[in-house]
């Protein structure tokens, strides 16, 4: 197959390109608006740009790993991130052929308490997570037939994450403040990368919203520790915070733990525990 592969700069983007080189039998075209080695410039909210694209390269898949992320700046600027989020949904999904999208546990409102399911009412409450919302709904009104795989706490190698900020932090300071009362499942970008090649390469196309982290939950501070322990940092003490005592521009998730069971069970595949993903990345760090 031809697979177009869009926001290749990026985490997930990047964890991609490492990965492809596994699964040569592909032809992979790299794009994102800003180019790079071995990535074309390619902006996904331009139709015409977006058709011809396809065209010329013969692309049989498209893998949707852009995003507009600033949870914060969107709420100032949500008329950008309806276009990326949202817009391009629908220029990427109107061109006959298969789509996989990522998209976000920011659709949930964050205050559930048992881990969300595919079929749970979604109910965001930031510009971010309505915008990826829209671009959900936007994709599957002119692309029925594609998957969609909902991710959170995104961590890689590659750009600006928690991970990388704890660490330089905990270089930096004697005492860290972190939130104890929000929890999720730390995802490594690598391992979010590798469920994309199952779907991929399963025999058989199954269309749908799947939910996929890693395995297991903790809260941003327990998170931290693990991040000082591994990364090998004695001389910062983590100290736990509550939410409202860290000024947030925008609300965050309190709980926002995906359930994994339909992706587990559609491709028999066991997922890695989110300690096991974050030894690997800061191995590699």
């Amino acid at each position: 197959m031809n697979i177009l592969i869009t926001g290749s700069n990026g985490q997930l983007g990047n964890e991609m390109r490492v990965l492809s080189k596994q699964h040569a039998n592909h032809q992979y075209f790299f794009t994102d608006v800003v180019a790079a080695e071995d990535v074309h410039i390619l902006d996904i909210t331009d139709r015409k740009a977006v058709a011809d694209f396809i065209t010329k390269n013969a692309i049989d898949l498209i893998v949707n790993c852009a995003a507009y992320t600033n949870v914060d700046k969107a709420e100032d600027d949500e008329a950008t991130a309806f276009k990326i989020n949202a817009d391009a949904l629908t220029v990427l999904g109107s061109q006959s052929i298969r789509v996989i999208h990522v998209s976000t546990d920011y659709v949930f409102s964050g205050n559930e308490h048992t881990p969300c399911r595919e079929t749970d009412p979604v109910a965001p409450r930031t510009a971010y997570g309505r915008t990826k919302y829209a671009g959900e709904k936007n994709l599957l009104a002119v692309c029925p037939e594609a998957v969609i795989l909902r991710t959170a706490w995104l961590y890689s190698t590659y750009g600006n994450n928690f991970v990388k900020t704890m660490i330089r932090l905990g270089q930096e300071r004697e005492e860290l403040g972190v939130v104890f009362d929000q929890i999720g499942t730390p995802t490594y970008a690598a391992d979010l990368a590798q469920a994309i090649f199952t779907v991929i390469e399963n025999p058989v196309w199954h269309s749908g919203i799947y939910h996929f982290t890693n395995e297991g939950v903790c809260s941003w501070y327990d998170f931290t520790i693990a991040i000082h322990e591994l990364a090998g940092i004695r001389t910062c003490n983590v100290r736990p915070i509550l939410s409202e005592e860290y000024q947030y521009k925008t609300p965050r998730p309190h709980y926002s733990v995906l359930d994994k069971t339909k992706f587990k069970k559609t491709y028999g595949v066991e997922i890695p525990h989110w300690m096991d993903g974050l030894k690997r990345c800061i191995a590699k760090l």
